[in-house]
């Protein structure tokens, strides 16, 4: 008798082990469905990514994930953060996903699930109008150059500073927007950045800036940022299945001519990036 009444006990707390992981493991693609609302972590000073103009978000990241909630049939929640606090949030389960965009590089795969390709993200250098001084990457040796701060792109600029004939002086901004701002004002002679990036920024400033090609950064790409586990899965999947789905019929071209006034051809996933 006592030991049916053990394995009862036994039983029922095995089931309410099993329901209790099974709630706390329900995915988060399925939470978002429920609940109405998927949590889109970001930053707004990445241009034509994700921006703000005359106070209203706008940018490629915007379009994407509007167009992904009206598939899902749910409304996206925007969290807006300085960059180097965009992955550690993530990772502390403030929002669902990462917009960013980031580049996918070798440390972040190895850290977190990368999505599909959404742009190229080779870097390059902007500098000002009329700067005869900068004719092509190399000419940035000894010079100050402004870059944002725990990005990808400060590594390739680290990187390919390296290898010139004179170190150069690197100088960190929390925004991109403020190293355009000092390159305005002369602060720093030029910024590095993606080309996507920096060509739309040479054509929102009305002559102001010039972008220097070729690109010296290694071909790499922008991806959105989850996390590996597997709560996150479904929707990492979902996301990775809607880009390829855009890119083949079009939609993601329309995007990118819209934000970048071009098209990239990019692969359908990067399992092995330049850096």
């Amino acid at each position: 008798m006592l030991k049916r009444q053990l394995m009862k006990a036994v039983a029922a707390g095995a089931l309410l082990l099993a329901t209790s992981f099974s709630a706390h493991a329900e995915d988060v693609l399925a939470k978002a469905k429920a609940a109405g609302v998927l949590k889109v972590g970001t930053e707004t000073a990445f241009a034509p990514f994700d921006f703000i103009d005359a106070g209203e978000h706008k940018g490629l990241n915007v379009d994407f994930f509007e167009a992904l909630g009206k598939d899902l049939g749910v409304k996206i929640e925007w969290v807006e953060l300085p960059w180097d606090s965009v992955l550690p949030s993530l990772e502390a389960g403030k929002f669902d996903v990462v917009a960013g965009p980031a580049t996918i590089t070798k440390a972040r795969i190895a850290r977190y699930r990368m999505s599909a390709p959404v742009a190229e993200a080779s870097v390059a250098i902007l500098k000002k109008a009329g700067d005869t001084s900068i004719t092509k990457p190399a000419d940035i040796a000894g010079k100050a150059v402004g870059v944002g701060k725990a990005t990808a792109q400060l590594a390739q600029l680290q990187e390919y500073s390296a290898t010139l004939s004179e170190k150069v002086n690197v100088r960190e901004y929390v925004s991109f927007n403020d190293a355009y701002a000092d390159l305005a004002t002369g602060r720093v002679v030029a910024v590095a950045n993606s080309l996507p990036n920096i060509a739309f920024v040479a054509k929102q400033r009305n002559g102001a800036f010039e972008v220097v090609t070729p690109a010296f950064g290694k071909k790499t790409y922008f991806g959105f940022i989850g996390t590996k586990d597997d709560d996150h899965k479904s929707l990492l999947d979902y996301i990775d299945n809607e880009i390829i789905a855009m890119k083949k019929d079009g939609r993601l071209g329309k995007l990118q001519e819209k934000w970048f006034g071009t098209t990239f051809d990019t692969p359908d996933s990067v399992p092995d990036p330049a850096f």
